[in-house]
């Protein structure tokens, strides 16, 4: 009688030692799924931007993934940089207003590459010869795969004067890296070691 009672409650602490572990379980599991569920929500969260219209009504904008419109924004800040340094009308006021915002594009080597045009006079003679200078990307190539980025860029010049047109092949080569987003510098990159590989004239046109 006495064996049999000691076997009960031995079977009976297995029962409660097998309970504990499987309540243990689902107590495990239960958090694990709790703290799952509670990061995804936090993330989903982080992608939604609140838009506030004048302060009276709330617009929610779905942001999209910063690492998808990254080789965008790239290829746009290259873009633009080149189109503000090679585009030159024949004013001195225009000329450094946009060398002013080329700059806030780039580090000191654009500045250098300004500076030697500068010294040999090729700004001057712009304006003393009235020329107008329009720059059109072809295309940019930026390499992802290494950081920071090298880019290579293919465009066309036209410097248009009043007895004709010249059409010049420009490739320039620089590295891209990430910088801070401002108004000046919107896509959040900076160009460095800026240089150009070619810049010759290709057609001569006549406009008499």
């Amino acid at each position: 009688m006495e064996f049999k009672t000691l076997r009960n409650i031995e079977n009976s602490f297995r029962q409660i030692r097998l309970y504990a572990l499987i309540f243990a379980a689902v107590c495990l599991i239960t958090t694990g799924y709790t703290v799952w569920e509670s990061y995804r929500f936090a993330r989903e969260q982080r992608e939604k931007v609140y838009v506030l219209d004048q302060g009276k009504s709330l617009m929610l904008a779905l942001s999209q993934d910063a690492a998808i419109n990254r080789p965008v924004e790239a290829r746009e800040h290259v873009r633009r940089f080149h189109e503000l340094f090679f585009t030159l009308a024949p004013d001195k006021a225009a000329i450094e207003s946009n060398m002013k915002r080329a700059f806030s594009l780039a580090d000191k080597s654009a500045f250098d590459y300004y500076r030697d045009l500068s010294e040999k006079g090729y700004y001057n003679r712009i304006i003393s010869a009235n020329v107008q200078q329009r720059l059109e990307v072809d295309s940019v190539q930026c390499n992802f795969e290494k950081y920071p980025y090298a880019v290579r860029t293919y465009a066309r010049e036209s410097i248009i004067r009043a007895s004709n047109v010249t059409r010049r092949s420009l490739v320039t080569s620089c590295l891209l890296v990430n910088s801070v987003r401002s108004d000046d510098n919107p896509q959040g990159f900076n160009i460095e070691q800026f240089r150009v590989l070619e810049n010759k004239d290709v057609e001569v046109i006549d406009r008499k």
